[in-house]
């Protein structure tokens, strides 16, 4: 099923009311044995389990994690949603952000502390299968279909795939499509009255950007580049056609319109001494800064002081949104667009949680209801958000108030488009549906996911090396006559290789499964 058959697939699922306090199994789950109760279950909601009823009897407070700053106006939008909650379920929900300047070092803690909890946002870029393995994770397979049928039943073959580790289910993915569309957003206000021809689908089409940029408004970075990972090779790689291994290991790619793809490296492919000598002609032009990456401005297009950044549709989105005046355009280079893999945002339940069957019930009502829909996303009407009359809503003080952070909860039948999302952005979301065919191009690699626990030493090594040689090679720093044969070797003695060996094995087995 596509994602788009998600929405459809929801939609009926919905039509199923929510019975007051008791919820009956949907469909049934694989043939597993399901993790041992968190001590602090009742004997009571274990046998209502078993029964496919819930016991809402008694009121519990449930706890959830999500990674993102706190707004300074959440007090308000958790007390209206607690309201429903109660009247809705008997329960309560607090919820704990962890800030984006912690998240690296304390996310990984969470499930090593012992801490009970019940709820935590997960996905790929955070190591959800990693963390699977080492039992961070309740298994959901007689939690999810019992306890949120019509989310189970909305959910496609493809994503229980992916959310299915050792045999177990240990993740719901949201139902919500997202794709690996990558390209430059950019200013075109300041284009007016130049040459400039319009075009942005190549890398010669960004440089005669960048080239007007620096003519006409020197005092603005053409690229918006700062102390992250430069996004110019990923880029490059996506225009080619081939697909990344993982968002974790961006130096391991392969081609997906081979037969039987095999995996290699930055420094293996042909076009790369020809991509790295374009990025030296781009850093002598000054198309980013001499010091980029030891600068922390991570909002240089926000705040005007860059006129292009390479990213995915939702930043343009956003940005375009935000910056109306800026004119933001989008061009999409990846050469062969598909759905990212639907654990790219998913809601996972604690090993220690003390409520797991309640906390998959409240699942079932977030991604079903409209009204505990729109308190938990957006918040109160009239207090943290607005509607206009095409049901579109508008934050109504963004330095008080934000979207709620548990993206894994997005719905696609339920979820609302923000007041300005550019028409562009929806045709070109369309656009993309329509292109996709099941089992084609990068479509058909969507449920591949590389497993890394056996070489995460190798991993971590090979990361230092990418952001020690690479980068700086990456933007024109080094000189890659003398740098890449450098890089190479620094890989290889972070262990690469072995990481190519164990890839290429999945991958194999992957692609064998799929005959």
């Amino acid at each position: 099923m596509k994602r788009k058959g998600l929405r459809k697939a929801l939609a009926a699922a919905m039509a199923m009311a929510l019975a007051a306090g008791t919820m009956s199994g949907c469909g049934s789950a694989p043939a597993k044995e399901n993790n041992a109760a968190a001590e602090g279950t009742s004997t009571s909601q274990a046998t209502s389990a078993a029964a496919g009823k819930l016991d809402t009897s008694k009121e519990v407070e449930l706890v959830m994690y999500v990674i993102s700053d706190r707004p300074a106006g959440q007090d308000a939008v958790d007390e209206n949603l607690n309201k429903l909650l109660k009247e809705k379920l008997n329960c309560t929900l607090k919820i704990n952000w962890i800030g984006w300047a912690e998240y690296a070092n304390k996310y990984p803690l969470l499930f090593t502390s012992g801490e009970q909890f019940d709820m935590a946002y997960s996905a790929t870029w955070l190591n959800f299968v990693s963390l699977a393995q080492k039992g961070a994770f309740k298994s959901l397979d007689e939690l999810w279909p019992t306890y949120a049928p019509n989310n189970f039943a909305a959910t496609s073959e493809e994503a229980k795939q992916q959310a299915t580790i050792s045999d177990h289910y240990y993740c719901v993915p949201a139902l919500h499509a997202t794709y690996n569309a990558y390209g430059p957003l950019y200013r075109t206000d300041i284009m007016e009255g130049t040459d400039w021809d319009g075009k942005m689908e190549t890398f010669d089409d960004i440089e005669k950007y960048c080239d007007i940029v620096k003519e006409t408004h020197p005092e603005m970075e053409p690229i918006d580049q700062y102390s992250t990972a430069p996004e110019l090779q990923y880029l490059y790689m996506k225009s080619q056609g081939m697909a990344e291994l993982s968002n974790g290991v961006r130096y391991l790619w392969y081609d997906p319109s081979e037969e039987n793809p095999k995996v290699f490296s930055n420094y293996d492919y042909e076009g790369t001494p020809a991509f790295l000598d374009k990025m030296a002609t781009w850093n002598q032009k000054g198309f980013f800064s001499k010091s980029a990456l030891s600068d922390t401005d991570s909002t240089k297009i926000q705040n005007g002081k860059a006129a292009l950044k390479i990213h995915n549709t939702e930043t343009y989105k956003g940005l375009a949104i935000s910056h109306p005046e800026y004119k933001l355009a989008y061009s999409n280079m990846e050469k062969s667009v598909a759905h990212l893999p639907y654990t790219q945002d998913c809601m996972t339940i604690s090993n220690n949680s003390k409520n797991p069957e309640r906390a998959m019930a409240f699942w079932e009502l977030l991604t079903s209801d409209q009204e505990v829909y729109d308190a938990f996303m957006y918040g109160v009407e009239g207090t943290s958000y607005k509607l206009n009359d095409k049901g579109q809503f508008e934050i109504t003080d963004p330095d008080v108030y934000n979207t709620n952070a548990m993206w894994a909860g997005v719905t696609d039948s339920l979820n609302r488009d923000q007041n300005g999302t550019p028409d562009s952005y929806t045709t070109m979301i369309d656009g993309f549906e329509a292109g996709i065919k099941s089992g084609e191009g990068k479509e058909k690699y969507v449920g591949f996911t590389f497993d890394t626990s056996g070489v995460e030493t190798e991993i971590a090594a090979c990361g230092n090396v990418q952001q020690q040689y690479w980068w700086p090679l990456e933007l024109g720093y080094t000189d890659a006559s003398t740098a890449l044969a450098d890089y190479q070797s620094k890989m290889e003695t972070a262990g690469i290789d072995k990481i190519k060996e164990e890839a290429q094995k999945q991958l194999d087995a992957f692609v064998a499964s799929q005959k």
